[in-house]
């Protein structure tokens, strides 16, 4: 096994085998901070959308976006292999700001400033392997 963030990585449901087709030009560094948090992850900012299917998941309970932020409604979208339909990940709206500055009134969580998504996979749901 090659390390996750090889260029010639080829990544791979755990479940099925089924290529995902991921590539390591769009994985985010591991020390890129996200409000959504990073643990355990591999996260891109981009995908080839063919090999997923996208499912809405609106939950209604309380939880933290930041140390100084909570909300009610958490609202995302699950990542399932197109082959199994093992839940491999999770998109959210907290990567890169989509715009310069601080928002409408200078404000900072993800809800004031427009941020491009990020593809957010669990690592135990990839198998990683070399490219020959």
């Amino acid at each position: 096994m090659t390390s996750a963030y090889s260029s010639s990585s080829v990544y791979t449901c755990t479940e099925c085998g089924a290529n995902l087709n991921l590539n390591a030009a769009y994985l985010y560094p591991p020390d890129v901070y996200f409000e959504a948090g990073n643990k355990n992850t591999l996260s891109f900012s981009g995908i080839d959308t063919t090999k997923f299917r996208f499912e809405k998941e609106d939950k209604i309970r309380p939880f933290w976006e930041t140390r100084n932020y909570w909300g009610i409604q958490r609202t995302r979208t699950k990542i399932k292999c197109n082959g199994c339909g093992r839940l491999v990940g999770h998109v959210y709206d907290d990567g890169p700001p989509m715009m310069e500055g601080n928002g409408q009134f200078g404000f900072g969580p993800s809800q004031v400033i427009p941020r491009a998504a990020r593809y957010r996979f669990k690592i135990k749901a990839l198998r990683v392997a070399s490219q020959t």
